[in-house]
């Protein structure tokens, strides 16, 4: 076998779990072979570059072999050899992901946590009869 369909190479190298994940994938303009956009029925060789989207990353690889069986990982990665660029950018995008504040942080409003509510369930008996926070003038009475 020398040539083979792109989304069969894509879904046998183990980039996505079906063949019709790696389709949709390729319909949707984020699969490059050789710099130009590829169809599903494109046809790769060894030697060959692969450049795929998945997710925020983007990952460029050399096709080193053909399978049209999906094996275990091991084999699989045996079809391909990533770029030096795209490791460096996959690493930096990693070390990014690590070092971003955590998303939950940032909400200021919403409904309370268990801790959050029992927190407030506490400043509130703390009050006594008042129904407000503040400071009444009892003191000038």
């Amino acid at each position: 076998m020398d040539k083979l369909r792109i989304d069969k190479w894509l879904w046998a190298a183990r980039f996505y779990k079906t063949r019709t994940l790696a389709v949709e994938e390729i319909d949707k303009g984020r699969v490059e072979v050789n710099g130009q956009p590829a169809k599903p029925a494109r046809e790769v060789k060894a030697g060959d570059q692969v450049t795929l989207r998945q997710g925020p990353l983007r990952r460029t690889v050399l096709v080193k072999g053909l399978s049209g069986v999906r094996g275990p990982a091991p084999v699989a990665q045996m079809l391909y050899e990533e770029t030096a660029e795209s490791i460096q950018s996959r690493e930096r995008a990693a070390e990014q992901r690590r070092l971003a504040p955590e998303p939950a942080l940032s909400i200021e409003q919403g409904r309370p946590t268990k801790r959050g509510r029992r927190e407030l369930d506490d400043a509130r008996r703390g009050w006594g009869d008042r129904w407000s926070a503040s400071v009444d003038d009892e003191r000038d009475a």
